[in-house]
């Protein structure tokens, strides 16, 4: 019987290392790509999406027969457009083509889109039927992918997740809520913000990786799935869960070099898609995910 393999592109990053254990526990041999400097091991090849050889060269070697494409510039805010077009929309093209022509391609191949290509959608509750809107390089980037993606369906069996906001412990501090839980853990008396008015859809990261582990087991090609918990927190919600976990309040000041231009004020999703697919997930309170955080 032939080894079960999965390829994780991004196996270092936040998502990826709670995937990389999903799938090893379903009984995979994982596989990944990383960057030079990053953790490596016997299973982790250190190419970058850029490396169209390099990167042909790995899919060849591992086989895999479910991968999922993590490996992605994630941070809205970062400055640098190019590189935002050149891994999230050129990398993946480089990885589509490695994959096609192999002799056993995958049974599934699963694409992290992103749920900021819907922008400030004009509803209460976003499905899959909304009409993109993006509002930055980084949601452009995304959905451009998407329609990349479109180019490769007819070879291979794609599914595309648009994840709505998640976190949990080990996500990069320059985010949101891991920013915030450290200002509580350092007991600091205030703390700078951009737009305080915004509502967000939080997941958590174990329940993302479970859905991903199902998507790929799955496999319902050609379909796009909405990754989200289905509930709006703003941030004084999450200030006030967090004073509550830490025994005091901290003061919010707006600092105006963190506001950004067309900042998307509320986006929440609907997962009746994904829940119809995948089956009923773990629900775990936003307050749970934050205590998890803090005393981690």
């Amino acid at each position: 019987m032939r080894e079960r393999r999965a390829l994780i592109t991004g196996i270092n990053s936040f998502t990826g290392r709670y995937l990389a254990p999903e799938l090893q526990s379903a009984g995979y041999r994982v596989f990944g790509t990383g960057h030079h400097g990053e953790s490596a091991g016997p299973d982790i090849h250190m190419v970058d999406l850029g490396d169209r050889d390099g990167l042909a060269a790995v899919v060849a070697e591992v086989r895999p027969e479910v991968v999922a494409h993590l490996a992605a510039i994630s941070f809205v805010a970062c400055g640098d457009a190019e590189a935002i077009y050149r891994v999230n929309l050129v990398g993946t093209r480089h990885l589509l083509e490695a994959l096609a022509p192999l002799e056993a391609p995958p049974r599934s191949v699963l694409l992290a889109s992103s749920a900021n290509i819907y922008g400030n959608a004009p509803v209460e509750v976003i499905d899959e039927s909304v009409p993109p809107a993006p509002a930055n390089d980084y949601a452009v980037s995304k959905l451009a992918m998407e329609y990349l993606a479109r180019l490769w369906m007819d070879r291979l069996p794609i599914v595309i997740t648009r994840p709505f906001n998640y976190t949990g412990v080990g996500q990069a501090p320059h985010f949101l809520l891991p920013k915030i839980v450290a200002h509580f853990r350092a007991r600091k008396p205030v703390i700078e913000l951009g737009n305080i008015d915004v509502a967000r859809d939080f997941s958590d990261v174990r329940t993302v990786a479970v859905a991903y582990r199902r998507l790929l087991e799955a496999a319902p090609a050609g379909e796009l799935f909405n990754v989200c918990s289905g509930a709006a927190y703003t941030l004084t919600d999450v200030l006030r869960m967090m004073a509550d976990i830490a025994g005091y309040e901290i003061q919010a000041q707006v600092n105006p070099t963190f506001v950004r231009a067309n900042e998307v004020k509320r986006l929440v999703g609907s997962n009746q898609k994904l829940l119809r697919a995948v089956g009923p997930l773990a629900a775990i309170p936003l307050e749970a995910t934050l205590r998890w955080m803090y005393s981690a």
